[in-house]
């Protein structure tokens, strides 16, 4: 047992000394749970972090015209101005990585679906479909399929890590579901979960704030916090066990999200990039949305809060938006470089702070719930590690065939279950009429197990006539799809 004086003085050498404050009110569990909060923090760290996070709370307003330049055009390709010879030339060297075993998928998956009114991991979230399939259910066909399409061109058959990011609240249901739904096909020993990390709350004058008086106010360290968990964890070490070279990282909440695109995969690879984003053209120069620039002669992503209204509307001789690279969270990195920023630029990681509403204990160890922000929670996020980057490139996607996020319930109109529903039944219905077949209707599904990105369909749809709701699938082994 530690012993109380040598704790105390520990905390009164960085001024957190008020954490013991209800002590002797506390009984032997509660004791040896504080003293677990305590011991979990790196007390000198986060006296730095708390410097820092001011500095960084106090440059939120600043705007960042004056050192803005847009992606040049030798590190930007679009999918829609890109030939199909290019583009297949990357699609072949992504699946031959595939083969290899060499690429793995990192889902960002720690976020729960209150926003949504359901109190599950968001990956558990049906949206409506015919099929009923939740969004890992989706991704975890997409990953199946695309293993067989490699195995199909290559002739060789390589696996795809899953790596799940989960959260303090969601890996235990994560995993439940997982294990519910016999890993939706996969193998479970290629689905790996890890555990994202979390941060202390602070008041505004650098105290840890007491969520209960035996328990630290904390919240998840945002999805920056994957490259320390990715070390910590033993991630980046399983990855090298595994000949694993390249990542391919997403969050949960995109229903169009291309899981391990080898499009994206092969046209890194042939760049030579160690990191590289996804991004789709802004819709217009207010959508609030991060833009990925270069700022100082360094790669990162800009809020929409950081640029003028006269920088957003700035276009190029063509009428495009000169700052129009929307970031969609949605990434590629190099194993390499990833062993990069844990070992050396993890530390370095911007600090985003946020003023928060954040519950507390107060002097006579009443819980307290706040009605106005009386601290700050501080959040790393996954698109600041662009600036270490020797070689950064990003691959501009269409829309409507890469992007429809889910954060909202149907009453916003907006990046809710009905518009993710209507925007992959719209897609499936293009990739049909692509392939020669005609649909009559909206209501339309084709399963991952068919169809990754509507190849192969031509046998099944060409020249045929289709009413809606309508779902492609088939048999299986294990049953019907």
């Amino acid at each position: 047992m530690i012993d109380y004086r040598d704790l105390h003085e520990r905390l009164v050498q960085v001024g957190q000394e008020h954490l013991l404050k209800f002590w002797c009110e506390l009984n032997e569990n509660e004791r040896e749970q504080l003293i677990h909060d305590i011991e979990e923090l790196d007390l000198n760290e986060l006296k730095l972090y708390f410097d820092r996070a001011t500095i960084s709370l106090n440059q939120n307003a600043l705007k960042l015209d004056d050192c803005l330049q847009p992606i040049p055009d030798h590190n930007l390709i679009s999918i829609s101005r890109t030939s199909e010879e290019r583009l297949s030339a990357y699609r072949e060297q992504g699946l031959k990585q595939i083969s290899e075993g060499h690429v793995a998928v990192l889902l960002m998956a720690g976020g729960q679906g209150t926003r949504l009114g359901f109190a599950n991991p968001k990956g558990m979230f049906n949206v409506g479909l015919q099929s009923n399939k939740t969004l890992f259910c989706i991704q975890a066909e997409r990953i199946l399929r695309l293993q067989e399409l490699a195995a199909e061109i290559t002739g060789k058959k390589g696996i795809i890590t899953w790596y799940i990011m989960t959260s303090e609240h969601t890996i235990k249901p994560t995993y439940d579901y997982f294990t519910a739904n016999n890993y939706m096909g996969l193998q479970k020993e290629n689905v790996i979960f890890f555990e994202q990390g979390s941060l202390p709350c602070f008041e505004f004058d650098g105290k840890i704030i007491l969520d209960q008086k035996h328990r630290i106010a904390r919240a998840p360290d945002g999805n920056g916090g994957i490259y320390r968990a990715l070390k910590q964890q033993g991630i980046l070490d399983d990855m090298e066990k595994k000949g694993i070279l390249y990542l391919h990282a997403h969050s949960v909440d995109n229903i169009l999200t291309k899981v391990a695109d080898p499009v994206f995969i092969g046209y890194c690879v042939q760049a030579n990039a160690d990191c590289a984003a996804k991004v789709v053209e802004k819709s217009a120069p207010n959508e609030a949305v991060g833009v990925v620039a270069i700022v100082d002669g360094k790669y990162q992503v800009v809020e929409y809060s950081e640029i003028s209204t006269k920088t957003a509307e700035l276009r190029n001789a063509d009428g495009r938006l000169t700052f129009s690279a929307g970031n969609i969270c949605n990434h590629f990195f190099t194993a390499e470089f990833l062993q990069k920023v844990g070992n050396i630029y993890e530390r370095e990681l911007k600090l985003h702070v946020a003023k928060k509403k954040i519950p507390f204990v107060d002097n006579s160890g009443k819980r307290i719930t706040p009605d106005k922000p009386n601290g700050i929670k501080i959040e790393k996020f996954v698109f600041d590690v662009f600036q270490f980057a020797e070689n950064f490139v990003a691959m501009e996607v269409p829309r409507d065939e890469e992007f429809s996020a889910l954060k909202n319930s149907d009453s916003a109109g907006k990046d809710c279950p009905s518009t993710a529903r209507a925007d992959l039944y719209r897609l499936h219905k293009k990739y049909i009429e692509a392939a020669g077949g005609v649909v009559h209707g909206d209501q339309c599904e084709i399963s991952p197990y068919v169809s990754y990105a509507g190849e192969n369909l031509s046998t099944l749809v060409k020249g045929k006539s289709f009413t809606t709701p309508l779902h492609l699938s088939y048999p299986l082994a294990s049953g019907k799809i």
